[in-house]
């Protein structure tokens, strides 16, 4: 084991290589992947320390939710900063969200955790989601319910694309980029109606 690896590191620093590399297999090989001793042995950890910040698999599999909601959270909330200066393409917004559950893994580890009964895991994906639109509809309550709609419509057309998009679009002969442009119609054809 390179000395490197085996260094002393403080709870929170091992807490972080364990998320990092849970991340990392969840990429590159899907959410089954993503097990106490895979990731243990790609940080060079033992079972019991990752047991011993996580609790379980299922433990890792919610914090690794909670770090991914996180950082796809302050993404989108970056754009919509942007889009109230002014500078606006709802297809960013469309582009972070599709890639956060495509790209970033977060559909195929929602998807994983529901089919195998740890669903209190996607609380930490759903919270984030409802912390940006509450924080994104601030000030305005007159279009709290247009915007609640939005993103239920913009995520689960994430999460469908991330799981079926590429065999239904190549079925019926669309080009792979479709849900993302008529996702991205939508929220401009919101925001006239709403302007």
């Amino acid at each position: 084991m390179p000395a490197d690896r085996r260094k002393r590191l403080s709870p929170e620093q091992s807490r972080d290589a364990a998320l990092e590399a849970a991340r990392a297999l969840l990429i590159e090989s899907g959410p089954q992947a993503v097990t106490l001793k895979a990731v243990a042995t790609r940080i060079g950890r033992t079972h019991a320390n990752l047991l011993h910040h996580f609790g379980s698999a299922a433990g890792l599999q919610k914090a690794l939710a909670a770090s991914i909601a996180d950082s796809v959270v302050a993404k989108i909330a970056a754009a919509v900063l942007r889009a109230r200066e002014g500078d606006h393409d709802p297809r960013e917004v469309v582009d972070l969200t599709f890639d956060a559950f495509g790209c970033e893994g977060a559909g195929a580890l929602a998807s994983w955790m529901i089919l195998t009964g740890n669903e209190d895991a996607l609380d930490p994906i759903l919270e984030a989601i409802h912390r940006l639109v509450d924080e994104i509809g601030e000030g305005h309550s007159d279009q709290a319910m247009p915007l609640h709609e939005e993103t239920l419509q913009l995520t689960l057309m994430a999460l469908g694309d991330a799981l079926l998009g590429a065999p239904m679009a190549r079925a019926l002969g669309l080009s792979r980029d479709k849900a993302r442009e008529l996702a991205a119609a939508q929220l401009r054809n919101s925001v006239v109606s709403e302007g």
